[in-house]
């Protein structure tokens, strides 16, 4: 019986609640099976490469990939392979990836490929088998865990007449639409006032005088991070109370995670607009230190 080997390069791309897949050709397969885009790898080529390569000739999408790898081994000694029976023997290598948060529609690129069609797939469903895939998708699933990653970062609470300044995520940073304060995360060896009078700057175009500390609130979540990773995110938020020059403010950053700065007025907080709940807890510590 021939003795076949084979490894193969793939990535594990999850976005919100949703996993991205590539349907096996029908030449492949007599029933619709779903599996990680991926490939194997060519004579010489390396994995990162490979599985680089695989996703956009398979969803026509540019992922990035994590450095480390998960690698899984599979045996069917008896086997059929092009027709023949075989020893069959496969390595895979699995990536975790992430795609940008605005990349078009997945779309299959290669011709005549071992796979016929891409999907963002609710991943409920390919967890409880309403996706047909093989089998390697669930077995990498119950391994798979989000990329921890813990975030410091310094905000700013300015109030002046009754309003407070609050930027808006736009579809790039967590929680698109929702309002919060400007700041952002403290640069490796900056300052933290440094880094709210840069953020501020940055997110609503006024200059900034930080004053002293407010509160510093700790949040956890799993999200889309701005990359399109999928994280479970860790964030340490360093408030402080500051004060602006006076000007109308307009974002100047372009392509980050705020789309839009403005004074609002506080009776305004608990209506139609989302604000997140570090500018109520910090304008709560601002009333402690008030009394």
């Amino acid at each position: 019986m021939r003795k076949v080997q084979r490894v193969a390069a793939y990535a594990v791309i999850i976005r919100d609640d949703r996993i991205l897949l590539s349907r096996l050709a029908e030449r492949l397969t007599s029933k619709e099976l779903w599996t990680l885009p991926g490939g194997g790898l060519e004579h010489g080529e390396d994995p990162r490469d490979a599985v680089v390569r695989e996703v956009h000739e398979e969803t026509g999408l540019d992922v990035e990939i994590d450095e480390t790898a998960h690698v899984y081994s599979s045996h069917m000694s008896n086997t059929w392979r092009h027709g023949r029976r075989a020893d069959a023997h496969a390595l895979r290598i699995v990536y975790d990836g992430w795609v940008p948060v605005d990349a078009p529609e997945p779309r299959v690129v290669e011709v005549d490929g071992s796979t016929v069609e891409a999907a963002w797939k609710p991943l409920r469903d390919v967890l409880d088998g309403t996706v047909p895939t093989v089998a390697m998708v669930p077995e990498v699933l119950e391994q798979h865990n989000a990329f921890r990653l813990q975030r410091v970062a310094a905000y700013a609470l300015a109030v002046r007449d009754g309003q407070v300044l609050l930027t808006r995520n736009s579809a790039r940073g967590p929680h698109p639409g929702t309002w919060t304060l400007p700041g952002g995360g403290i640069d490796h060896g900056e300052d933290p006032r440094t880094t709210v009078v840069r953020e501020v700057r940055e997110e609503t175009g006024l200059a900034c005088t930080p004053g002293e500390v407010l509160d510093v609130t700790s949040t956890h979540f799993e999200g889309t991070a701005p990359s399109g990773r999928r994280e479970d995110f860790h964030a340490l938020q360093v408030v402080f109370e500051a004060t602006v020059e006076a000007g109308e403010p307009r974002v100047l950053e372009d392509g980050g995670t705020t789309d839009a700065a403005a004074w609002v007025p506080l009776a305004d907080l608990g209506a139609d607009r989302q604000v997140r709940d570090l500018v109520h807890t910090a304008l709560a510590a601002r009333e402690r230190l008030r009394t």
